[in-house]
């Protein structure tokens, strides 16, 4: 049997831009992508702490260093700039190993500032 685990959370990561006319996804400055092990393409859903509004799309990567989050194309009208959100993707594991699995958990400052990964 395989389970359904998270694979690695941006936790707390403020929305820098919202741009409805751009072709979807969400842009992740790739030092958080790299923090927390999330691909380019790879699907994102995106828990929107200041409104409640949850979606689904894909990470694609921001230059490094810009701490950027972008919200991208439909996606943008469930967010606002400086809204607070976490970040998370899932993976399957075998039971067993799921067990003994730890995913990637990144907190960050209002910043886009990493405060601790582990």
């Amino acid at each position: 049997m395989l389970l359904t685990m998270l694979k690695a959370k941006l936790h707390r990561a403020t929305v820098t831009q919202a741009d409805l006319d751009y072709e979807g996804s969400i842009a992740i400055d790739r030092d958080l992508l790299d923090a927390s092990g999330i691909l380019p393409n790879e699907q994102v859903d995106v828990l929107n702490i200041t409104n409640g509004a949850r979606f689904t799309t894909y990470a694609i990567e921001a230059p490094r260093g810009s701490k950027v989050v972008g919200v991208n194309g439909a996606a943008a009208r469930l967010v606002q700039k400086n809204d607070t959100v976490i970040i998370v993707t899932y993976c399957q594991l075998p039971a067993e190993e799921a067990r003994n699995y730890a995913p990637t958990v990144v907190l960050l400052d209002d910043g886009n500032l990493i405060k601790k990964a582990a």
